[in-house]
């Protein structure tokens, strides 16, 4: 005897229905605020584009173009002869690493006024990652001040 479908079936498909709905509404809005990452020569070539778009930028701090006030800051990113004002005003200071020519990476939006507004920086120091000059001790190797014993195995 063939009946109305039961209750269970119904709302099990009206769940099934609301989830992929809901996932395929929440996946098209995730395209219009993803941060897309270009060079700074790459931003300036974008056009209009430049301005709609949430931007990750990276790029070298120029040597003293810092200007701190309390936990914001304006500097300039440097990327194979093109540069990049910046200006950051986020939730926290600068990382400790960001320092002159420091590789950083700004999120934000460029805006008119040709200012990359950033509200995330991140940054890592040039020189901690450079390679040893030869004939320099490794960092954290060195001997402490007035230690000129050696250590010989036990006998």
């Amino acid at each position: 005897m063939r009946g109305k479908p039961p209750f269970k079936i119904i709302a099990a498909a009206v769940v099934i229905l609301g989830t992929v709905g809901w996932l395929v509404y929440t996946g098209s809005s995730d395209d219009k605020t993803r941060d897309y990452y270009v060079t700074i020569s790459e931003l300036n070539a974008l056009g209009n584009k430049a301005y709609t778009r949430h931007l990750r930028v990276a790029g070298n701090v120029e040597p003293g173009s810092i200007q701190r006030a309390g936990t914001d800051a304006q500097f300039v990113l440097l990327e194979q002869g093109h540069e990049l004002r910046v200006n950051y005003q986020g939730a926290e200071p600068p990382p400790d690493t960001f320092k002159d020519n420091a590789l950083a990476l700004a999120v934000g939006t460029y805006g008119r006024d040709g200012v990359f507004h950033a509200t995330q920086l991140q940054a890592k120091c040039a020189s901690k990652y450079a390679p040893a000059q030869p004939g320099a001790a490794p960092a954290g190797n060195t001997p402490p001040a007035g230690a000129t014993a050696m250590l010989t195995p036990a006998k």
